[in-house]
């Protein structure tokens, strides 16, 4: 029975209406640092504490991820899509002049809303991708940031309904609610 075949376009175009975070990978090679853009990243398993990261086999961050063992998952803010186009271009320092975390190997973007360091545990082939499965050393979040998001070929923000209310609510006159006494709330 022959296989069914998919248009490549036709792939693309479906899986753009996937939404994604934003993700820098990076690791240090050669004595100097590599990354890359990267959306096809995911949790994997709790016990042990493993992720995933999908590269294009040839790319060089791949080859630098690959020897060195080691690397950083980086996740992008809002407001920080300068910095997801920045390291999915080829450039000789992608990193010049982006503020990391100081004494981090691999390196840590400081304004990163999570971070994940992993050492490589396994590298499985996907077709023209290698798929990267980390054991995470360390992770870190700061909350009350939103990420930013990669939809149909843009970038773009999670609308946080729950945030959105209480920007609301912080205009309203808590008396007029009623069973709140002289309770007022301070319009921004």
């Amino acid at each position: 029975m022959s296989q069914p075949t998919v248009d490549e376009i036709a792939f693309r175009e479906a899986i753009a209406h996937f939404a994604t975070g934003v993700t820098v990978v990076t690791t240090t090679y050669r004595g100097r640092p590599a990354g890359m853009t990267a959306s096809a990243v995911c949790s994997l398993s709790v016990d042990p504490v493993l992720l995933l990261v999908c590269i294009d086999n040839r790319l060089a961050t791949h080859e630098a991820i690959d020897a060195s063992r080691r690397f950083a998952v980086n996740v992008l803010g809002e407001g920080d899509e300068v910095l997801a186009r920045r390291f999915a271009r080829r450039a000789e320092d992608k990193f010049e002049g982006v503020p990391l975390i100081e004494d981090s190997d691999p390196p840590l973007l400081a304004q990163a809303i999570a971070s994940f360091v992993c050492d490589v545990d396994e590298r499985v082939p996907g077709g023209d991708h290698s798929i990267f499965v980390g054991r995470v050393l360390t992770c870190t979040a700061s909350p009350g940031r939103r990420p930013l998001l990669y939809f149909r070929s843009s970038f773009g923000a999670l609308r946080d309904p729950h945030a959105e209310f209480l920007d609301e609510a912080a205009g309203w006159d808590a008396a007029s609610l009623g069973g709140f006494g002289h309770i007022h709330v301070r319009p921004r």
